[in-house]
C-alpha cells in the first residue's frame, strides 16, 4: 500500500494518490476507497485496476484536514492501508480506520 501527496501551489488542497499492489489487493476483482471525505458511502469512489493486479485514484483533499479512510474490496474485505499517517479507533467496528494528514 503505499500514498503519494502532491501539494498544490495554486490552491489551498493536495492530490493525494492511494495505491494498492496486486498482493494486498488480494485477488480483488474491485476496490473502492471509503472514508469521511465521500461520507463512507461504500462504493462511490472505485479504484481503476491496473496491469499487474494492483488498484489505484487519486482524489483531492483540502489542506489542514485529516481524513479517515479504509479500502474495501467487492468481497467486502475492508483493509486499511500500512502506510497510513496514523490509525485512528473506529466507532462503528473493533477496528481501526487509516489517516491521512493533508
Amino acid at each position: 500500500m503505499a500514498i503519494s501527496k502532491n501539494f498544490l501551489k495554486t490552491r489551498p488542497s493536495c492530490k493525494v494518490k492511494f495505491r494498492l499492489s496486486p498482493d494486498e489487493a488480494q485477488g480483488a476483482s474491485a476496490v473502492f476507497l471509503v472514508g469521511d471525505f465521500n461520507n463512507w458511502e461504500s462504493d462511490s469512489l472505485p479504484m481503476k485496476k491496473q496491469k499487474d493486479g494492483g488498484f489505484s485514484v487519486e482524489i483531492e483533499l483540502p489542506l489542514g484536514q485529516d481524513c479517515q479512510f479504509r479500502y474495501r474490496t467487492g468481497d467486502n474485505v475492508w483493509l486499511n492501508d500500512a502506510e497510513a499517517d496514523a490509525y485512528v479507533p473506529c466507532a462503528f467496528a473493533n477496528e481501526d480506520n487509516s489517516l491521512v494528514k493533508v
